[in-house]
């Protein structure tokens, strides 16, 4: 990344293009609540080199953020409601005393909360990668259309009303959705070839509720700044599920 970056900077490139890479919340060796976010001690080497690397160049730190294995590998300990973003109780972080109403939001800042223990507090955290599978082997609980369709409608509301997490409320987080479409052939368990809004023939596994996308511009800009105007229709709501 630093070469990458270096070869930016001779171009005059570099405040147009920013040099990051995703990590799997893996590198966490605690996220919960989120104030016990803390790195892996094992990256105790390597992660502070990344952060000031992220930090100098004023880069964002990326992370793969995925509910449903925390779901998946607790049901009975975990609200389904809570990972599928919807109406629940919630949980309360006993040291911030902040009230989180999702999964999602708690491990993005769980992130902030580790890169702040290593000193690096002000660094911006995007989510590069987030979903929920639609079909599973009997062993890969919640794994269903309806629950990836939940998923996905409440991720785009809170996308559209521009969110921020707890710790950061007035930072609209940035988060990609993982994926466009199911991959047939990729190996392991099911769940891993069913992500996707649309199969590999183009026909798709569910509505995730957009109805209508339309921009009034084809030219788009390499920084954050937008630079077409969208419209965007949600014809379908998410239902309360019970765990």
């Amino acid at each position: 990344m630093v070469s990458i970056h270096g070869a930016l900077v001779r171009l005059g490139l570099d405040p147009y293009i920013q040099v990051s890479t995703p990590s799997s919340l893996a590198v966490l060796s605690e996220s919960y609540p989120p104030s016990a976010g803390c790195f892996k001690s094992e990256l105790a080497g390597i992660m502070p080199q990344y952060l000031q690397f992220l930090a100098n160049t004023k880069a964002p730190f990326w992370i793969n953020a995925y509910p449903y294995f925390a779901y998946n590998d607790d049901p009975s300990g975990i609200s389904l409601n809570y990972a599928l973003l919807n109406p629940n109780s919630g949980m309360i972080d006993p040291y911030t005393k902040l009230h989180y109403d999702n999964m999602l939001y708690a491990q993005v800042d769980a992130v902030i909360f580790a890169a702040a223990r290593m000193g690096f507090g002000g660094l911006e955290v995007r989510v590069s990668e987030t979903g929920w599978p639609s079909k599973g082997d009997t062993n890969e609980v919640g794994a269903t259309i309806e629950n990836a369709a939940i998923y996905n409608r409440n991720l785009l509301r809170r996308q559209l009303a521009k969110e921020g997490t707890l710790l950061r409320p007035n930072n609209r987080l940035e988060v990609y959705l993982f994926a466009l479409f199911n991959e047939d052939v990729k190996p392991g368990p099911t769940s891993e070839r069913n992500y996707g809004l649309f199969q590999p023939d183009e026909t798709m596994v569910y509505n995730v509720g957009l109805s209508a996308l339309s921009s009034t511009s084809s030219t788009f800009s390499s920084t954050s700044s937008a630079t077409s105007s969208a419209t965007i229709s949600l014809t379908s709501s998410a239902t309360q599920v019970t765990p």
